[in-house]
């Protein structure tokens, strides 16, 4: 069987996190007789060498490759590219894994497009990764029509042949960014780059010792030198002009003006920040025309002119103003409609916990040359703010807690300028959004899975792009909305517990679900059959089943599931001739099909003697606790005046 993907690891002591990168690997769907793994050992120190050893000798498609440690990741990658016998190469790090379909979908679709370049979609769990390229899948795609330069790790699926027939191989050695320069060149001689998004093949997972290469401190003067060699690239493939100048944006944008902006520039040292700010200066004055930093956003216009300008004291001082800049998003309605939710929310700009003002009136002027003062700066980035308010996006993003894959819903939006001040002046610029999930596609057309997913605003307004949580929801309720019992899954809204925040259980609730609160009183018993309003919020009928519990035995009996107003109606047959001579406890599984059913108790209990049954009437559990209080109550109280006349009669 021909080879269809190799896998190629470069290996560097990852201690116990390479475990869930072999798990991940052996795990893939695709047939094993159909892919190979090449672990390249680059010198490690540590177990790794004599556990991959022992791998392969247990795994025919696992090989590994030993030599001199090489100091960067280059020369392993090209190793495996030697090696590697699959018609697809597909570069993974030995501290990151893979979905369990990544290699199926990725080759299939690569296949189907005629790709030589397939990107699929990433997750990072600690760590950033491209979103808006991952908004839809793009079957053919092009530096020039997609946000490809966004993704410049190697992490992607290369064509074999393609490689070769270019003679595209990393650089080597002891440097930073060589990906860049791979990967770039890979974008501009494609025939075809396909990017999947509806499946979340690559996870990126930031080490706890945060020792990936990638965090670890940086000389800004051999990062440069190594940037430099990149923008080579670009310059040696495209004409002068606005491609051109787009695909040096990315740089400006990501390795040098966002370096400088913020909190994150401002955790750095002092001494660190002026030899990077120097190196970054060197670069803008060098190699970038003025179209270059003309297309970038706002803020980031007035970074990329103060670094021109060389005025270092000034970018410290707007990085200090842009870090009290936050995103808010306080929800609104929330309800269950034919199976989808609806999440409302508000989102607007913050700055010092405030809301952030905006002046009014007419664009401003685009920006020549530097600001005169930082003042001038803040004035500037808000009035064009308010300007481009007509073109300003918000999102809803459900990010699965354990993996941290995220997928963007569908959302209704408006834009609203709401006056401030007593004069006029200034505004605030609100966008409310209606957001709806459908758990049977909610993530990129698949049902979702169970576990928690939280809620994120993201907004894109004038300079910024922030995400934060959509909360705080009521401090005093648990529950955001009935829990939906849809497409096999029962998803319960929520508050989290520490900042209130919205999330999504799915399949996993229990007591918040509120079937605690089903009383005995609104349960009825007729000609053997049971029905009973429940909190549960379903689409249409629903198939259910109801187990009925003894000590000794238990039986179980089909029902469903009927809108009835907010909540349920529950109906079921019941098997009369098996429920007698016992009390028998209910339990309810609103998803019978799921791969493993959860039956969820409810305060019901029920009594036959095979011919007929009746509900148990027994004190709710509340009922219970407070009988039981007052009787200690009464207790406590008879016992001290007991002791009392005790103390009494001895004095």
């Amino acid at each position: 069987m021909p080879v269809k993907v190799s896998v190629i690891i470069p290996v560097y002591n990852p201690g116990t996190y390479i475990e869930d990168c072999i798990d991940s690997l052996l795990r893939q769907s695709l047939p094993p007789d159909e892919f190979e793994v090449i672990f390249v050992d680059d010198g490690s120190t540590d177990g790794t060498p004599a556990r991959l050893d022992a791998l392969a000798a247990e795994e025919p498609r696992v090989s590994v490759i030993h030599q001199e440690n090489s100091g960067w990741s280059g020369k392993p990658r090209n190793v495996g590219i030697a090696a590697a016998r699959g018609e697809y190469v597909m570069f993974v790090d030995n501290d990151d894994h893979l979905g369990h379909e990544a290699l199926e979908r990725m080759y299939d679709y690569g296949v189907a497009n005629g790709a030589d370049v397939v990107v699929g979609k990433m997750a990072g769990r600690g760590r950033a990764v491209p979103v808006e390229l991952f908004r839809r899948n793009r079957p053919r795609a092009s530096v020039a029509d997609a946000p490809l330069i966004d993704s410049l790790t190697p992490h992607k699926m290369f064509r074999r042949e393609f490689l070769d027939r270019i003679g595209l191989r990393f650089p080597e050695g002891r440097r930073r960014l060589e990906d860049h320069v791979f990967v770039t060149e890979a974008f501009l001689r494609a025939d075809n780059v396909s990017v999947l998004s509806d499946y979340v093949c690559y996870y990126h997972v930031r080490r706890d010792d945060s020792s990936n290469a990638g965090f670890q401190r940086f000389d800004p003067v051999g990062y440069f030198e190594n940037l430099r060699e990149a923008l080579d690239v670009v310059e040696r493939y495209t004409e002068p002009g606005p491609l051109r100048d787009g695909l040096f944006r990315r740089w400006l944008r990501v390795e040098m003006v966002e370096r400088l902006r913020g909190r994150r520039f401002l955790a750095q040292p002092d001494d660190f920040r002026r030899g990077l700010f120097k190196e970054i200066h060197h670069v803008v004055k060098e190699r970038f025309g003025p179209g270059v930093a003309a297309g970038l956003q706002p803020t980031q216009q007035v970074v990329a002119a103060l670094i021109a300008a060389d005025r270092y004291d000034d970018v410290v001082a707007f990085a200090e103003w842009e870090a009290g800049v936050a995103l808010s998003a306080e929800p609104g309605r929330l309800a269950w409609t034919d199976g989808t939710l609806r999440i409302e929310f508000a989102a607007e700009f913050t700055a010092g916990g405030t809301p952030l003002l905006f002046p009014g009136g007419a664009a401003p002027a685009p920006l020549d040359g530097a600001p005169l003062d930082v003042a001038e700066a803040i004035a500037w980035v808000c009035a064009d703010s308010f300007a481009r308010f007509g073109t300003a996006t918000a999102d809803l993003l459900l990010r699965e807690r354990s993996t941290a894959a995220q997928y963007f819903q569908p959302v209704e939006l408006t834009r609203e300028i709401v006056p401030a001040g007593d004069d006029g002046t200034r505004t605030r610029l609100v966008l409310r959004a209606s957001a709806t999930v459908d758990p049977a596609a909610a993530a990129g057309g698949e049902p979702l899975r169970g576990g928690l997913w939280d809620a994120h605003a993201r907004v894109r307004l004038g300079g910024w792009t922030k995400e934060c949580r959509v909360g705080p929801g009521p401090r005093k309720a648990r529950a955001a909305a009935s829990a939906g019992v849809v497409a096999g899954r029962v998803v319960l809204p929520y508050w989290t517990d520490r900042h209130g925040d919205l999330s999504l259980d799915v399949d996993r609730a229990g007591k918040r679900l509120g079937l605690d609160r089903l009383s005995p009183d609104d349960t009825v018993v007729s000609g053997g059959r049971l029905s009973a309003p429940v909190p549960l919020h379903v689409p249409g009928e629903t198939a259910v089943l109801l187990r009925f519990t003894s000590p000794d035995a238990s039986v179980d009996a089909p029902g469903t599931l009927s809108p009835a107003g907010e909540g349920a109606l529950l109906a079921a047959a019941l098997p009369v001739a098996d429920l007698g001579g016992a009390t028998w406890r209910t339990t309810l599984c609103p998803a019978p099909g799921a791969a493993e059913p959860r039956f969820l108790p409810l305060p019901l209990s029920l009594s036959g003697d095979g011919r007929s049954v009746g509900v148990v009437r027994t004190p709710r559990p509340g009922t219970v606790r407070r009988l039981v209080r007052g009787a200690r109550r009464m207790l406590a109280v008879a016992l001290g005046r007991k002791s009392d006349r005790r103390r009494a009669g001895k004095a």
